[in-house]
């Protein structure tokens, strides 16, 4: 396919240019690095920038924004983007967001977790993707992010999209069978981001892991397209199939897992399409909520995108069991509304309220899908986390690792709805061939996981900042990044003693809107959630808070905020 001049100007160009409470924190310092470098305590969490090459500003919505002039003057393409659209994001989004990243934040964060879709959909009949331009614009992104971060010696750790990927690919066994074209190819444009003792790994399946900070923090990055239930050429995890890359690469992930457990280090699990009934095949889920329950000692999180829907929801230990009696709610995310009977805020509304009031930590697990870069369908967002690097915390996980805890034996049917006889179920021939019935390692219970209680490396809080301005904003006056909320408690925002003791801002001063940047503020509209840190209980009772009838005006916030200031 021929480019046109513009396109191939993006290329050239956009590949240099583009696309609480808690106690106060002193960082400690980084051993066993060739270059010591200063924790910051937070990091990014970027996702689904979608740029298009052929977004042409005044055109018509109709035509995913390529072409024609709009009749109505409500949807015609604006200049940086068009909020609240099936449009992807224009080449002056992209750069105008990483740019904004280099300005403002790259000198304030230790690692980039990047989670996905740097092509734009495949959406335009009249203008079909090829994989010539889906790799063109992954590789300038990609150089992007290597000049901002990478060459700053902050670790960028990017995730495999399913729009990352040529769609017929999905169909063909290319996608099934490692090493191919696409992780080969890959391999070849995120080559300063993956280290080199798992580039033959990521050869074979397109996952990897990294140390961001070396023997202490990792984060794993997966790749998603093995557990994705519209790629159909993959065997979907089953039992009998072992051989099948949604398996291996869920053995491969245990592994990993035990390592860094031996090595005593904390860890993320980051990548595209979130763990959910409605977007990974049903065997591939129940393997990932197991691994999710079973290391929960060392997994600070999961962290996803692809839904373009701001959102948490939990992975639980009951969806390990088996409800011959029930029939399985499935819901398909990908083409879930957000209101309306059977949407996702009511799913989640729903799923909230049957938390139990006093829940068995260990039997659950928090995973955070970010909004999206790409205005398609709400504002652009991306999110800056905090986590805890204090000294005394250090002191506190040195001295877990000299005398590790065993985790307790799993006690199987423990649910909400009572005992299961989950063994005589498993000697049927519906079920005896599923992992259900072979799921038998036992479950994490240390208290002391700071997933769990904070200390060192438990993520505190976030802030999320996007912009409301996208559609009016002009050739001279382009689009402001605002922040849209925060996590945290009121008091987190401001440690006693402040940087004249040398304590960490969860965020820096200069990123709070006025009112938020003196002590002593009361209450204020930028926080709602007033999370203590970003443990599971707190986010337990932050799910149980939205679903309380008593509480409908944080349930509206909390909705407003899945549509990224939407309505």
């Amino acid at each position: 396919m021929l480019f046109p001049s513009s396109i191939l100007l993006f290329i050239t160009t956009f590949a240099v240019e583009l696309v609480l409470s808690s106690p106060a924190q002193i960082p400690f310092a980084l051993q066993n690095t060739n270059k010591p470098r200063k924790l910051h305590g937070r990091f990014l969490h970027i996702t689904d920038m979608h740029p298009d090459p052929y977004y042409t500003p005044h055109s018509a919505e109709s035509t995913s924004c390529h072409r024609k002039k709009s009749k109505k003057k409500k949807n015609i393409a604006g200049l940086y983007g068009t909020p609240y659209s099936e449009c992807d994001s224009p080449f002056r989004l992209t750069n105008h967001t990483l740019d904004y990243l280099k300005d403002n934040w790259a000198d304030e964060i230790d690692f980039v977790i990047w989670t996905g879709d740097n092509a734009r959909h495949d959406n335009d009949r009249k203008l079909p993707r090829t994989p010539t331009e889906i790799n063109d614009l992954n590789r300038a992104v990609a150089a992007k992010m290597k000049k901002i971060f990478t060459n700053r010696g902050i670790p960028v750790i990017p995730s495999l999209g399913n729009n990352d990927v040529w769609r017929p690919a999905l169909f063909l066994n290319v996608f099934s069978t490692c090493p191919n074209s696409i992780t080969n190819e890959f391999a070849s444009i995120w080559n300063a981001f993956i280290p080199f003792p798992y580039l033959q790994v990521f050869q074979r399946g397109a996952y990897y892991a990294v140390d961001v900070i070396p023997d202490q923090l990792g984060v794993i990055s997966l790749n998603t397209m093995y557990f994705y239930d519209s790629n159909k050429v993959v065997g979907g995890c089953a039992f009998k199939e072992p051989n099948d890359p949604g398996n291996l690469e869920i053995d491969w992930l245990e592994v990993q897992l035990e390592m860094f457990r031996e090595r005593g280090m904390q860890v993320w699990i980051s990548g595209h399409v979130p763990p959910s009934p409605g977007n990974y095949f049903p065997e591939c889920y129940v393997r990932y909520v197991d691994l999710a329950l079973r290391y929960q000692d060392i997994i600070l999180g999961h962290l996803f995108g692809h839904m373009n829907v701001d959102h948490f929801f939990f992975l639980e230990a009951v969806d390990l069991e088996i409800f011959p009696d029930k029939k399985a709610v499935i819901r398909n995310d990908d083409e879930m509304e957000i209101s309306g009977e059977g949407g996702l805020f009511d799913t989640l509304i729903e799923e909230f309220g049957a938390l139990p009031k006093s829940p068995k930590l260990a039997d659950y697990a928090v995973v955070n899908v970010a909004p999206s870069v790409v205005p398609n369908p709400f504002l652009p967002a991306f999110r800056v986390f905090s986590y805890n690097i204090s000294d005394t915390a250090h002191e506190t996980i040195l001295r877990n690792r000299r005398k590790p805890k065993k985790p307790s034996k799993r006690k199987h049917g423990h649910n909400r709805d009572g005992q299961r006889n989950r063994t005589e179920h498993c000697r049927s021939e519906e079920y005896q061939d599923t992992w259900r019935c072979h799921l038998d390692q036992p479950l994490d219970s240390d208290p002391d996981s700071p997933s769990r209680r904070n200390q060192l490396f438990t993520p505190l809080g976030y802030a999320q900042y996007y912009a409301p301005g996208l559609a009016q904003a002009n050739k001279t006056h382009g689009p402001q990044f605002e922040l849209e909320y925060l996590t945290y408690r009121v008091e987190a925002l401001h440690p006693d003693g402040g940087a004249e003791k040398g304590f960490q801002y969860p965020v820096p001063l200069r990123h709070l809107p006025e009112e938020l940047r003196e002590a002593g503020v009361g209450k204020s509209k930028y926080l709602p959630y007033k999370m203590r840190d970003l443990t599971i209980g707190s986010w337990i009772r932050l799910a149980r808070e939205i679903a309380d009838d008593k509480r409908r005006k944080l349930r509206k916030r909390f909705r407003k905020y899945m549509s990224v200031g939407g309505v």
